[in-house]
């Protein structure tokens, strides 16, 4: 019986691992908000005085 609690237990601990390591959860990176600041800029969303402001703001 200890063994099913202990391999249910070992599960969990990967099922958590898992969901952390995945891309997109939990906070952003500073290189995925980079990422997302030079798309943005490239599709033209902001200008070049706001990329240059936000990119500071990353440092």
């Amino acid at each position: 019986m200890w063994l099913w609690s202990l391999l249910a237990l070992a599960a969990l601990a990967g099922l958590v691992w898992l969901v952390v390591r995945l891309p997109g959860v939990g906070s952003a990176t500073p290189g995925t908000a980079r990422r997302i600041l030079d798309e943005r800029y490239a599709r033209g969303e902001i200008d070049e005085d706001d990329y240059r402001r936000r990119r500071a703001g990353l440092s």
